[in-house]
């Protein structure tokens, strides 16, 4: 069994979301749900989202499947 990319950028989402809210991941790694897809790799149900600020001061909402 594998994680899928998937499941892989839902991980990385999780990395940058603790990272800029400078935060603990593992309450976010804890919290994901996981699915066995038909090739048996892993897949997140519950990717972790986040908004970020750019510079001009809007705000945009993000997935980990975006």
């Amino acid at each position: 069994m594998k994680l899928s990319n998937q499941a892989m950028g839902a991980i990385m989402m999780a990395l940058q979301k603790s990272l800029l809210e400078q935060s603990d991941i593992v309450p976010v790694l804890k919290s994901f749900d996981f699915q066995l897809s038909k090739n048996e790799e892993l897949n997140v149900r519950n990717p972790p989202n986040f908004k970020v600020a750019n510079s001009t001061e809007e705000t945009k909402s993000t997935t980990g499947s975006d």
